[in-house]
């Protein structure tokens, strides 16, 4: 048996490993890690006509990187849930304002700012809430246009493995769809300790029965940072064997 846990990422691998380095910049490096992508980023659909919006709204990067795969016109400016949205928005040359959290967050700084309107959300096939009707329902027009589709991956045989065994799991989970693919996975038998991105992603992720189940004090990459430092730290000592790092 290993001195270390296993530190199981299910987003993509560029995602991860950047993840990764996140840690490190923190000394953290107490961990093996398993990259075990649980969904995959595919485009879809095309844009309505862009004439008419004053406005757009992104929830992921994902929705960025379709929209500029489809050419969309940059002139408009973005509204981002968060700020590696916001970053990627930026990168590309939008002018940006972010949340700084997650849709709740969004629908109440645009509900207060009352930009012009009508906007667009550009989304993903799999959602939690409908930032749309919200918002429209507020009292600022918005459509909404689905630009890529999430796939559902299986487990790799190495996170099946991981999760069958007996050392500790830690599992950053950033998304209640990927949280719901994750619980879909059957029985585990590992120590699992996992770091929800919110709470809309740890309510979906309750049926994976985790020994530990903590959300970040905010939805964003430093804060996730911070809870999977502390789990891993965590999975360390329920073994008996925490090692400095």
């Amino acid at each position: 048996m290993s001195d270390l846990p296993w530190l199981l990422m299910t987003r993509p691998a560029p995602d991860s490993a950047r993840f990764a380095d996140q840690l490190k910049t923190q000394g953290e490096t107490g961990f093996r890690m398993i990259v075990s992508p649980l969904m995959q980023i595919e485009p879809c659909g095309s844009l309505p006509s862009m004439e008419a919006f004053r406005g757009l709204i992104f929830t992921s990067a994902n929705g960025v990187a379709a929209y500029l795969d489809l050419n969309g016109p940059r002139d408009l400016p973005v509204f981002a849930v968060g700020k590696a949205t916001e970053k990627a928005a930026r990168r590309a040359g939008f002018a940006t304002q972010s949340a700084d959290g997650d849709s709740a967050a969004l629908i109440e700084m645009l509900r207060h700012r009352r930009p012009d309107a009508p906007l667009l959300h550009l989304r993903g096939a799999h959602t939690s809430g409908d930032i749309a009707e919200t918002l429209t329902e507020l009292g600022l027009e918005t459509a909404e246009a689905v630009i890529y589709d999430q796939r559902a991956l299986s487990i790799s045989r190495a996170a099946a493995s991981a999760l069958s065994g007996s050392e500790p799991v830690v599992a950053p989970i950033f998304s209640p769809r990927t949280a719901a693919l994750f619980a879909s996975h059957g029985r585990i038998t590992a120590p699992l300790l996992v770091a929800a991105m919110s709470e809309a992603v740890a309510k979906a992720a309750l049926p994976l029965h985790s020994r530990v189940l903590r959300v970040a004090t905010q939805p964003d990459a430093r804060a996730m940072t911070a809870c999977v430092v502390a789990l891993l730290r965590e999975a360390r000592a329920m073994s008996g064997r925490d090692s400095a790092v």
